[in-house]
């Protein structure tokens, strides 16, 4: 078993483990900057798809609860991303606004309503406008007056447990066996 001592019993070459650990240290250094800079592209490119408020329309929806739901968030509109939540801000009444950016292709009636929804059980929220039915057309600026909360997982399941627990504990109605 070598020891670091050369033939001669001096010490190994220092050269040569520097060369070693340069090429250990620039291979990891590449590594990183290689997962790094992919990393980085995906992150911009998702943001810079609705990033461009030029071509979009300004809105605002106003909600109880936006549990969940962040600054750059989808908007959708049948399923189709057509937009992003720009801003949240709290109101007087303690009412949470949503600054909705939607492109502005998109034409929505003045009764179109908006949801927030939850991809699958726990996955990511995002804005859904509903179109409704209306002539008129919403403008920059306008407000979307039509809103339904998000929906908050872990209440839902409290509620869904405290009922079975009480079911449960409720006296169950005894049926007598010698009636068919």
């Amino acid at each position: 078993m070598d020891a670091g001592l050369s033939p001669a019993g001096g010490v190994a070459d220092e050269s040569r483990l520097t060369r070693e650990e340069l090429r250990s240290f620039l291979v990891g250094l590449v590594t990183v900057a290689a997962v790094g800079s992919m990393l980085l592209f995906s992150y911009v490119g998702t943001r810079m798809r609705h990033a461009s408020a030029a071509d979009s329309t300004r809105l605002y929806a106003a909600f109880n609860r936006v549990d969940g739901l962040a600054v750059g968030d989808e908007v959708q509109v049948a399923g189709v991303p057509v937009g992003r939540v720009a801003a949240m801000t709290l109101e007087p009444n303690h009412r949470a606004r949503l600054t909705l950016l939607v492109d502005d292709d998109v034409l929505l009636p003045t009764d179109t309503s908006a949801a927030i929804h939850t991809d699958g059980l726990f996955g990511r929220k995002f804005v859904v406008l509903q179109p409704g039915g209306d002539e008129a057309m919403l403008k920059a600026d306008d407000v979307i007056t039509f809103t339904q909360d998000a929906l908050v997982v872990s209440e839902l399941l409290d509620l869904i447990i405290a009922e079975g627990r009480a079911q449960r504990s409720s006296p169950q109605p005894q049926t007598d066996p010698t009636m068919p």
